[in-house]
C-alpha cells in the first residue's frame, strides 16, 4: 500500500448540498471516494491509499486536471483506490464532487 498526498491552492468553497459525500465501491479496479467540508483557507487536500505503487506522478497529473476543472477550496478528498484507471478516478471524482455540491450528473 502506498499512501500518497497533495494539495491545491486558489480554490473556492463549493455550495454544498450535504457535509459528505460518499461515491464509487471499493473493489479489484475501482475506488471509493468521500468529500468532506474542512476550513482549509482554500486549499482543498487529497489524501489516497492504493494498491498501486509507483504511479504519484499519474495520480498528481489526473488531479491537477479535475482541480483545474472545478476549483474547489475548503474540501478534503479522502481515496481508498483498488487499481483504478485515470478514466475511473476521473469519473468517481466528478460524482464525488457533483454529489457534495448537489448536483445531478
Amino acid at each position: 500500500m502506498e499512501k500518497l498526498s497533495y494539495e491545491f491552492q486558489g480554490g473556492n468553497p463549493l455550495p454544498m448540498a450535504n457535509s459528505a459525500a460518499l461515491v464509487g465501491v471499493l473493489g479489484s479496479g475501482n475506488l471509493e471516494i468521500l468529500v468532506e467540508s474542512v476550513p482549509l483557507h482554500g486549499a482543498c487536500r487529497i489524501e489516497i491509499e492504493t494498491a498501486a505503487v509507483g504511479f504519484g506522478h499519474i495520480w498528481e497529473a489526473v488531479l491537477r486536471d479535475v482541480f483545474d476543472q472545478w476549483r474547489v477550496g475548503d474540501v478534503r478528498i479522502s481515496i481508498n483506490d483498488a487499481g483504478a484507471t485515470p478514466a475511473v478516478v476521473v469519473l468517481r471524482l466528478n460524482q464525488a464532487l457533483q454529489a457534495f455540491a448537489g448536483e445531478r450528473p
